[in-house]
């Protein structure tokens, strides 16, 4: 089991901006994810809760809203899904993650 995130890290205009990033499963089974961030005021994640089929990628956006130049983390916990979820949110709280995969982030003037 493993997850990827490409590109790696995340730079982005403190004014604001958005990033894509490409969540790649390396396995042969499907992952369920959640994504946590360092910073909810200046961040918005989507999706936050998602699937990613075997070999398969999943698009995740970072949009950062205006202010302070500064360093921030999204931390994504991964695990092998259930066989029979079908929503992410409630299916993660049931599982216990088996993996994370970090992004820093930067907000740069």
């Amino acid at each position: 089991m493993s997850l990827t995130a490409d590109p790696p890290a995340c730079t982005v205009p403190a004014a604001g901006g958005t990033s894509t990033h490409k969540l790649v499963n390396g396995g042969a089974d499907k992952l369920i994810f959640k994504i946590k961030s360092s910073n909810n005021n200046e961040y918005r994640i989507t999706p936050v809760f998602g699937f990613i089929d075997p070999s398969g990628t999943k698009d995740i956006t970072i949009t950062r809203t205006a202010g302070a130049p500064k360093e921030d983390k999204l931390v994504i916990h991964f695990a092998n899904a259930p066989a029979d979820a079908t929503d992410a949110q409630a299916a993660f709280a049931a599982v216990t993650p088996a993996g994370t995969v970090t992004i820093p982030m930067s907000a740069t003037a």
